[in-house]
């Protein structure tokens, strides 16, 4: 199967280099940063430069492809779908982009074509893993997920580092969170409600609320759901503090006589203080609790998952997780595992009791391991 995965990041590397292990998968990747390239050819893989912000170069990246791996950044994630579907390709997307991809089924629909979005860790792994606790009790009564990727070393001011394009970061604490309580959707703000968790391998880390549900809302039918994002303590606070002094404004202010958007700005100064260093390790913590009755009485059903980065192929913990869900989505699309056709949200898939055991014994052959409980009252 011809593949081309669109970015070739820390997520989009650790996508190609993982498909390319297959020899069903004959694997290119695609990205402006010729420096990110290099170190995939000397891998073996075929590169390609280019603009892919660009629709003309897009399209024709993708002519010829079997199925498109999307891993750009979010602000090029819903006309980058829309692009590949209009083009008649197949695509697994882990672009976490504003849009509602449910508006793209009619398109996908009508070209018989298949897309798998937010595929990646949370959304994606966390929604599967809803589904599938969900089909393990009588009913249903609430979710939670809490969710993060961290540095291993916390280092001052910020103790956090990104994997992800540091504007897909700011964006996450711009989003208004959606939310379901008492049956009703409500909205508040990023980084509001605060609480700290116990994890036994990281210690005390701090939740507040971002807007990780997503097709969630409209696919699963509970009274109460919520997803939060865990970050080390005080994190939550210097970002709240940089939000409401205007450094995420996208509005531009003169300085100098240039036009100047804030948020760029701060885009830029965060970019060489949060990016990854080679060298710097990273973990990803997720829970994910499913709550509602079994056999008459209170259930709640548990997933736990710790990893932390692959020091032997030098692999950040969030790129396998996010990167890996991915690569796992797209084999069960070329076995045939995958039966719809459309716009498929990870959670559709999640109670497909075939499809579920295939990802996850493929996340745990590459060390990611999910523990599961369930605990009755």
């Amino acid at each position: 199967m011809k593949t081309i995965v669109l970015g070739a990041g820390l997520v989009g590397r650790a996508m190609a280099l993982d498909l390319a292990d297959e020899k069903d998968f004959r694997v290119a990747a695609a990205d402006h940063d010729e420096a990110r390239l290099k170190e995939l050819a000397a891998c073996g893989l075929a590169t390609i430069k280019t603009d892919l912000s660009r629709p003309e170069n897009l399209k024709k990246v993708i002519s010829g492809q079997d199925l498109v791996l999307n891993a750009l950044p979010g602000w090029l994630g819903f006309e980058s779908l829309r692009t590949c579907l209009e083009s008649g390709k197949n695509v697994v997307d882990i672009a976490f982009f504003p849009e509602d991809p449910l508006t793209l089924d009619s398109l996908a629909r009508e070209k018989g074509l298949v897309a798998i979005v937010d595929a990646g860790v949370a959304p994606g792994l966390s929604h599967l893993l809803a589904a599938h606790g969900l089909s393990q009790l009588d009913r249903g009564k609430s979710l939670h997920i809490y969710v993060g990727g961290l540095p291993v070393v916390r280092e001052w001011p910020f103790e956090y580092k990104a994997v992800f394009s540091p504007l897909d970061v700011i964006e996450e604490y711009l989003r208004p969170a959606r939310m379901k309580e008492n049956g009703q959707l409500v909205t508040r703000p990023a980084l509001s409600e605060p609480e700290f968790l116990e994890f036994e391998q990281v210690g005390t880390l701090e939740a507040f609320n971002t807007d990780g549900l997503r097709t969630l809302l409209r696919t699963l039918d509970l009274p109460e759901m919520k997803e939060k994002t865990l970050r080390y303590p005080g994190h939550r606070e210097k970002v709240l503090m940089l939000r409401e002094a205007g450094f995420f404004d996208s509005r531009p202010i003169e300085i100098g006589g240039q036009p100047i958007k804030p948020v760029e700005f701060t885009a830029r100064i965060l970019f060489s203080r949060l990016q990854l260093k080679p060298g710097d390790e990273d973990l990803t913590v997720l829970r994910v609790v499913v709550a509602g009755e079994k056999d008459g009485r209170p259930a709640w059903v548990i997933y736990e998952l710790f990893d932390r980065f692959d020091r032997v192929r030098e692999i950040h913990s969030m790129a396998r997780t996010t990167g890996y869900t991915a690569t796992m989505l797209a084999r069960a699309l070329a076995r045939n595992l995958v039966k719809k056709k459309g716009i498929i949200a990870p959670e559709m898939l999640g109670f497909e009791p075939e499809l579920f055991a295939f990802v996850r014994s493929g996340l745990e052959a590459r060390g990611i391991t999910i523990k599961e409980r369930t605990e009755v009252d």
